[in-house]
């Protein structure tokens, strides 16, 4: 089941002159997706209606309830009136860490993320980068220049957020879109994990801040250097730097900043 990302909406637009005139202006589309794995209900995402198996595998990834994918990750969908719930079947030896997430994502939505246990949960050790980014900054300016031609839906709504693999020579190889960025970025490593794709020497390119969940997304699929549009919150500097993830932020077309890289850009 695919679902349209975005669909119109009538308008009245002003003018400073006092003039009124309709008009239709596409808008993203934004609904609840209910994650079950294994019959168990883990997890609602808001998100746009579009690559939500690849969602779901990225998802999975990014929760640790399954290590780097080199099976079948099959997604069944379907469509409520009220949203998408989406099924998936995790290995039987992943489910002891299934239902300890699960044990965890209950009380956090009780009550917050509260007690030394769920602190522990919520700010995980990650590990270490192995893979090295081939890319000069050449390659990020090439890149950041190429970014629009890979957002669809953002050119027709100015709603989404887009996350793309970018080969070490600024070429981008596959990009998702969503409303969330999160979101976004799960679906690309969704995207890499079914396609039996790796890094290869370049990096991820998100059009968002670089928060330290995104960090964590990065660092668990091994990308070898994150560059983002906007600034990072210190715990998200602080997370890359302890994990050996070199991070590009503020990145425009006329400057970057680089942070952590052993190998000039």
């Amino acid at each position: 089941m695919e679902d349209t990302a975005a669909s119109p909406l009538t308008f009245d637009r002003l003018t400073p002159d006092g003039g009124t005139k309709g008009i239709d202006r596409a808008l993203a589309e934004e609904v609840p997706v209910a994650i079950e794995f294994n019959g168990i209900g883990y997890a609602v995402l808001m998100a746009t209606p579009a690559d939500i198996g690849d969602l779901v595998l990225g998802f999975a990834l990014a929760e640790r309830l399954i290590g780097p994918w080199d099976g079948t990750f099959e997604v069944d969908t379907h469509r409520t009136s009220q949203g998408i719930v989406a099924r998936a079947t995790l290995p039987q030896d992943r489910t002891d860490a299934l239902l300890e997430r699960v044990r965890h994502r209950v009380s956090e939505s009780s009550c917050g993320i509260c007690g030394i246990e769920n602190l522990e949960q919520a700010i995980r050790p990650l590990p270490h980068v192995t893979g090295e980014t081939r890319a000069d900054r050449a390659a990020i300016f090439r890149a950041l220049d190429g970014l629009r031609d890979h957002q669809p839906l953002n050119a027709a709504t100015g709603a989404a957020h887009a996350a793309a693999w970018v080969g070490a020579d600024g070429a981008i190889r596959l990009a998702r879109e969503d409303v969330g960025r999160h979101n976004a970025f799960d679906k690309l490593i969704g995207a890499m994990a079914r396609a039996g794709a790796d890094w290869d020497g370049g990096f991820g390119l998100l059009s968002s801040r670089c928060s330290y969940e995104l960090v964590e997304k990065a660092v668990l699929s091994d990308c070898p250097l994150l560059v983002t549009i906007s600034a990072p919150t210190r715990l998200a500097a602080a997370r890359a730097e302890a994990a050996g993830l070199p991070l590009v932020v503020l990145a425009r077309s006329d400057a970057l900043l680089l942070r952590g890289h052993s190998h000039p850009i």
